[in-house]
């Protein structure tokens, strides 16, 4: 690293966007994508459709236990 840096023609926000939507990665146990990939086959549809309509399901039952 320098001791020193320049900033004096740096640009505040150049790279910031608003409403700026980040889709991350999810890293699925073997065990549990083959059966969701196997469930998406089955309902002919995708893996992220099958993954949301879990998560959902697990949304209502958390919010019913409130």
């Amino acid at each position: 690293m320098k001791a020193e840096y320049d900033f004096s023609k740096a640009e505040r926000g150049k790279f910031h966007r608003l409403n700026l939507k980040l889709s991350l990665p999810v890293y699925l146990d073997t065990e549990v994508l083959n059966f969701i990939q196997k469930l998406a086959r089955k309902r002919k549809t995708d893996v992220s459709s099958v993954v949301n309509h879990l998560l959902r399901s697990d949304m209502q039952l958390a919010e019913a236990m409130k």
